[in-house]
């Protein structure tokens, strides 16, 4: 009897299969950690990611089970386990990316890998190529290209930044009551080839990103360490010319530190000169002080000044009173700096558990000439405004979280708070003359407005399904002082709402995610606006749903697919350049949105966007309910060659069609196609290149709007399109040596 029970008892043992936790670390072949890497267990199906210490949890785990390693841009490693107890330490090799190492896993940020894919593939390589590596996104440039972008996503014609919340390493690079207008985002302090990553979400559903984020949000991620020192040189038409040199002070397995710097000098293809130039110097350090803590220092400084013609009315071109690119008042322009200064330090307290903390200050400068009516209000010296402010940024972020699983659920949770406080000072709107005199001076004061935020939420992980439930608090206290008055008075406001987001995803399998995402966002409105309206509808709230899926129907092909719906309500809008305040009536947009990403061999991808929307005004008539510039139809394709030889090449195609330019359609903001080329051949450290923009020499209009002027010679004052013109056909070369 007794042997018998020792025998079941064997049999038992031999059928069991005992699971327990893995951990573990994962270097590239510096020694560096590597976060975001994607961890799979082939047999139990469980998952998780490495932490920006490269460190990882896997539950779950067994005898023999294989554990798959992955990320894009290096070579997948898959590892059996054959011990327990004893933590892994991997290393991945860098490789060129391939569609094919490409896994959906429910821990994946499904949407994210196309800008990953667009990165490896098509490297940024202008300021302007920035913004336009998140599908959907067109950008256009009125001012001399010292302006920040105007951005179009959604249905919005976003001006410079209202309704995208933008980052850099998680510094706010939008203006809140900003001389121009609410959410200014100049990107321009930003060097191209710093950038590491761009992380991006469409929609009001993500609880740490806040303030302005409507339409959408990005972070761009700039890069760590180099992997090697780099001077490029670019030279080109309308004395065009670029310098850039990025060097490594410091490269080793716990300490790594680098700086880069860029000159830009260009005259333009304006009749009048653009005496455009811009010097950016970008430094980071980041360094392991210990096994648990991190430390990481940013600094950088930018400046910038130039001159612009402005946005011409097309009946002084047709007439034959100026050519498209000729100017009614080329002495449009202005300046504008900006330093930053980041402090990052994360907290590794165990492999379930991090903390991670910012402080950031930044100082920023500004001034803008601008002329949209010409001379509607002056028929003797013009309309020409002057906008400027000078502006101290102050902030601090904190971030908990936390990993858990048992042999039912597994997931994590956050818990972070925010607080933003501006400084404006000389915040002005004035009319000027020529660019030197002061006429009168129609908005004055200093500007305080602080934000202090909360929020928290949770991924839950059931099977196949993703629960993503989460919440955020944020108050606004806004003050006003407006220097114009005889005896200026503070003048305060404040304000709070609460936004909740519920996003689940479903994984079928490996090639297919399926996600439906609800939520609510806002943006703030300019402190002037609350003033105005005493603390009443200035924190207008936008509902929004997407309803998509990601999926790999061929080991080559990615496609994700969505249908969105978001609703805005009432908010009323600070006009920077009049100084007044407008009502703005409840909105709803909804769209369709493609991307899809093919390669048909390690050396040829081929990239789709495509995005249809319908933007309409809710409490407006029909046939009058238009939202003025709102695209209805964009889309971005390109073909991208790296051939083993050394010859790469890439052509780029973007399209918008036309949109209204008010809200009866009546004037209509006409659309365009214009395509890029780059080509280049790389020979040992040494590359050659040739950039060519607007390749088939096509008359296209970058931006436009439907504006009221009048010239000096007519009577009555004209309303239609003004526009600044695309590019004409633009060569540059290129030359950088890596060593």
């Amino acid at each position: 009897m007794k042997i018998q029970l020792t025998t079941l008892f064997i049999l038992l043992l031999n059928n069991l299969t005992f699971t327990q936790t893995i951990n573990g670390k994962i270097l590239d072949e510096y020694q560096q950690a590597i976060q975001g890497v994607n961890i799979l267990n082939i047999n139990s199906k469980s998952a998780t990611a490495s932490d920006n210490f490269g460190a990882f949890e896997l539950s779950n785990c067994s005898l023999n089970d294989t554990v798959e390693f992955s990320l894009i841009g290096f070579e997948s490693q898959f590892v059996i386990i054959n011990n327990l107890e004893n933590n892994l330490n991997i290393q991945l090799a860098e490789k060129n990316f391939t569609l094919e190492e490409i896994t959906i896993s429910p821990q994946l940020d499904a949407l994210q890998i196309i800008a990953d894919v667009d990165i490896q593939t098509t490297p940024v390589s202008s300021s302007q190529d920035i913004l336009r590596k998140v599908p959907g996104l067109i950008i256009g440039q009125h001012a001399g290209g010292g302006k920040a972008e105007q951005i179009f996503l959604r249905g919005f014609d976003i001006d410079h930044g209202t309704d995208i919340s933008i980052t850099v390493d998680g510094l706010p690079v939008n203006m809140v009551s900003h001389a121009h207008g609410q959410g200014y985002a100049d990107l321009h302090f930003l060097i191209p080839e710093t950038i590491e990553r761009v992380d991006f979400g469409k929609g009001p559903y993500y609880q740490d990103k806040g303030n302005f984020t409507t339409a959408g949000y990005i972070n761009f991620e700039t890069k760590d360490r180099l992997q090697n020192n780099t001077i490029k040189l670019e030279a080109g038409q309308f004395n065009s010319y670029r310098a850039l040199g990025m060097f490594n002070l410091a490269s080793s397995t716990n300490h790594n530190a680098y700086i880069a710097s860029e000159y830009l000098l260009t005259d333009g293809f304006f009749e009048s000169s653009q005496n455009f130039n811009r010097i950016n110097v970008f430094g980071k350090y980041n360094g392991n002080i210990s096994n648990q803590d991190k430390l990481g220092l940013t600094l950088s400084y930018f400046d910038s000044q130039w001159d612009a013609s402005g946005q011409i009315p097309v009946r002084a071109v047709e007439s034959g009173l100026i050519s498209r690119f000729g100017a009614i008042d080329d002495t449009e322009g202005g300046t504008t700096s900006r330093m930053n200064l980041l402090i990052n330090y994360d907290k590794i307290f165990n492999n379930n558990s991090s903390l991670k903390n910012k402080i950031f200050v930044n100082q920023y400068d500004f001034e803008l000439y601008s002329n949209f009516t010409f001379f509607l209000d002056n028929p003797t010296i013009g309309d020409q405004i002057r906008q400027r402010e000078n502006r101290m940024i102050y902030g601090l972020e904190s971030e908990f979280f936390k990993a858990f699983s048992n042999e039912n659920l597994s997931g994590s949770w956050e818990a972070g708070i925010h607080l933003r406080h501006d400084r404006s000072r000389d915040n002005e709107l004035s009319k000027s003359a020529n660019r030197t005199e002061t006429i009168e001076r129609i908005q004055f004061g200093d500007i305080d407005e602080t934000n202090i935020g909360a929020h928290i939420g949770s991924s839950l992980e059931l099977n196949k399904w993703t629960f993503k439930p989460s919440i955020r608090v944020d108050f606004f206290d806004f003050q006003y002082t407006d220097r114009l008055l005889m005896s200026p008075d503070v003048q305060k406001e404040n304000a709070s709402i609460i936004s909740p987001n519920f996003n689940i995803f479903y994984n079928p399998n490996s090639t297919l995610q399926l996600y439906l995402k609800t939520g609510k966002g806002f943006h703030s409105n300019d402190t002037r606006v609350v003033i105005a309206n005493e603390g009443m509808e200035i924190l207008p709230p936008a509902y929004g749903v997407d309803l998509g899926y990601i999926w790999k129907p061929d080991s080559n092909i990615l496609v994700n697919m969505a249908y969105w719906y978001l609703f805005m309500e009432q908010e009323f809008v600070y006009v920077g350049d009049a100084g007044i305040v407008e009502p703005s009536g409840r909105t709803r947009r909804q769209g369709i949105e493609l991307s899809s990403r093919f390669q048909p061999s390690p050396q040829i991808f081929f990239n789709l966007d495509a995005n249809y929307t319908l933007a309409r005004s809710i409490d407006e008539p029909e046939g009058e309910d238009y939202i003025p510039l709102a695209p209805d139809f964009t889309m971005v394709a390109g073909l991208n060659i790296n051939l083993r030889s050394g010859l790469f090449g890439n052509l780029n195609l973007r399209h918008i069609a036309n949109r209204p330019a008010n809200e009866d359609n009546s004037i209509v903001a006409e659309g365009y196609t214009v395509t890029d080329l780059n080509l280049g051949y790389q020979w040992n450290n040494i590359s050659f290149g040739v950039n060519v923009q607007n390749l088939f020499d096509t008359e296209w209009i970058e931006t436009q709007f439907a504006t009221e002027s009048r010239l000096q010679t007519e009577i009555e004052p004209v309303e239609e399109i003004h526009f600044t013109p695309g590019t004409p056909f633009f060569i540059k070369g290129i030359l950088q040596y890596d060593f």
